[in-house]
């Protein structure tokens, strides 16, 4: 197991202590694809470079605080960031937790990268160095949030990590005041992320699932059809494929698919499924009895 001055050196060369570690080897080799090296930010320095990736990401609102974001590092909760030589283009920030059914557990609470460095593999890289550092540290799962109605990250928890959304609240964090979500209802899936397993899609099948969420009518502004109640087996969960496009030019239109997500979703974990997986072809949730660790 890496030692824990292993994650605090800043001065430690990437490998040091990891060397022979299936899940580090995992990290590495990913952020090697994507073009960048992965290190722990223990520093206050380290603090001022998450603040400017966090607030490109989600504009001047109520960024946590430099201090805090130290302490996490110093107690045990240490962000990592990609780095291109020496900018740091992304981050990964959480915190270990205690769920009153699951025990001890790591929260993801932050992954961004700027923006013009999205897309190529950088956040990939990062949550397999969290899942490394917390299988290192004991810590076999890991729960974050997102927004049901953003496909990418649908398809990259559910798909790309291979995580499972099993349970789900209707405005979770209240009224938030950031560029991306300011107006919204902060509707959150709750990703479940079970360590040990080797990150990849599911195997979960489309080809029996009922649709129970349907877009309809234009494809850049679909409409959202409730089918029912969902059935005993596989169902199918659809969203629009651009839902922050769709929101910017109808907000109304924006509220209309949150609502009826929300009911879907509701009456599928009703009867006990699971958003166990994300086709991209059909842009749905697959929603299944809960696969497992």
């Amino acid at each position: 197991m890496p030692s824990a001055r292993a994650f605090l050196r800043p001065e430690a060369p990437i490998h040091s202590g990891v060397m022979g570690d299936p899940a580090w080897e995992l990290a590495h080799e990913a952020a090697l694809g994507a073009g960048v090296s992965l290190r722990p930010l223990p520093d206050l320095d380290d603090a001022d470079r998450i603040l400017e990736v966090m607030i490109a990401t989600w504009g001047e609102h109520q960024l946590l605080p430099r201090e805090m974001i130290h302490a996490l590092g110093a107690s045990g909760n240490m962000p990592w960031g990609a780095f291109d030589g020496q900018e740091m283009i992304g981050y990964v920030l959480g915190w270990a937790g205690i769920d009153p059914e699951e025990g001890l557990h790591a929260h993801s609470h932050m992954l961004a990268t700027l923006p013009d460095r999205r897309h190529h593999g950088v956040g990939y890289a990062l949550k397999l160095a969290q899942r490394a550092q917390a299988l290192g540290q004991g810590i076999r799962l890991v729960r974050w949030t997102f927004d049901p109605l953003v496909a990418r990250n649908a398809y990259f928890n559910l798909w790309k990590l291979g995580a499972v959304a099993d349970r789900f609240h209707r405005n979770f964090y209240g009224e938030m005041t950031d560029s991306l979500n300011r107006g919204e209802r902060s509707d959150r899936f709750v990703v479940r992320w079970d360590l040990v397993r080797t990150p990849g899609p599911r195997n979960v099948s489309v080809i029996d699932a009922a649709p129970v969420l349907e877009r309809s009518g234009d494809a850049d502004a679909p409409i959202p059809v409730l089918l029912g109640s969902p059935p005993a087996g596989p169902a199918l969960v659809q969203i629009p494929r651009e839902y922050g496009d769709l929101r910017e030019r109808d907000p109304e239109h924006g509220r209309a698919w949150r609502d009826a997500l929300a009911e879907a979703i509701d009456e599928c974990l009703k009867v006990g499924l699971v958003a166990a997986g994300f086709d991209g072809p059909t842009g749905a949730y697959v929603m299944a009895e809960d696969p497992g660790p």
